[in-house]
């Protein structure tokens, strides 16, 4: 179990350096078990300050195409929740500082148990947890097992989210908030990054806790774009499209995965000049 907050302490320290935190997501078991924990073993040395996990499932709605068919590649493979977060708990064994986020549906989760997800989830060392189809007013059946004081609850903001609802939004939210920059699914692209800008500093002047950007950032150059006002920003299926590119050639899909990665990762550290 953690005795820190690894989210916090690791925004805390890229607010102090005048950073945004890059972080990477990449589905769980995609393609397989063996190759999904060496490409998350190699993130963190390669600048991922958060590493976000998606747990399979087959009717992901909030998700396009390329996320859909790593989850179906998942499932393919074998990977269940179980297999998920020994995933996690492999990758702890060797590192106790890099912040792991799941993300996902509920339905699983209300497969395994609330109580019992949770209670594995700690253990394993998960440190946030984003249920896509969960809203504020479901909270209920979180309180209940009294998650908030075990695991940071991270919810999603989006660009027709207005400031009476952001309010409630914030108030059950912890570790940081996540903008969804497109009103669409994931995959699909950022078409107005002064929009997006524009609305995301117009949110963070009532918002305290760390705030990044996900969905429609598909190029190192609109990554560097969006660190440059952001406190971080999330890189999903251009990642998970390089996993299948590299699956159907044959090639080294961890190496190809990781070196893309790194292209990210140097172009939202070079955004803000100190």
């Amino acid at each position: 179990m953690k005795t820190f907050n690894r989210i916090s302490e690791t925004f805390s320290y890229l607010k102090e350096k005048n950073k945004s935190a890059m972080i990477a997501f990449l589905t769980a078991g995609d393609p397989n078990f063996k190759i999904s924990l060496e490409i998350i073993k190699g993130m963190p040395a390669r600048g991922v300050d958060i590493i976000e996990i998606g747990m399979p499932f087959s009717d992901p709605m909030a998700d396009g195409e390329t996320i859909q068919k790593s989850y179906k590649r998942s499932l393919i493979a074998g990977n269940n929740m179980d297999k998920t977060l020994k995933l996690i708990s492999s990758f702890r064994k060797k590192n106790k500082t890099t912040p792991v986020v799941l993300m996902g549906y509920f339905n699983p989760i209300y497969y395994v148990g609330v109580k019992s997800f949770v209670s594995k989830a700690i253990n394993a060392g998960v440190d946030g947890l984003l249920i896509v189809d969960f809203p504020p007013e479901a909270d209920s059946e979180i309180n209940k097992n009294d998650i908030k004081k075990k695991i940071n609850f991270i919810r999603l903001a989006t660009p027709t989210t207005n400031k009476n609802r952001l309010k409630k939004i914030v108030a059950s939210t912890s570790g940081f908030l996540y903008y969804v920059s497109i009103t669409g699914i994931t995959g699909n692209e950022i078409r107005n990054l002064d929009f997006i800008r524009n609305k995301y500093i117009e949110l963070k002047k009532s918002i305290k806790i760390p705030f990044v950007v996900g969905f429609g950032i598909n190029t190192p150059k609109k990554a560097m774009q969006v660190a440059e006002y952001s406190d971080g920003v999330v890189i999903g299926s251009a990642l998970v499209r390089e996993i299948e590119k590299c699956e159907k050639n044959h090639k080294d899909v961890a190496s190809k995965v990781l070196n893309l990665v790194s292209k990210y990762v140097k172009a939202i550290k070079k955004a803000r000049i100190n």
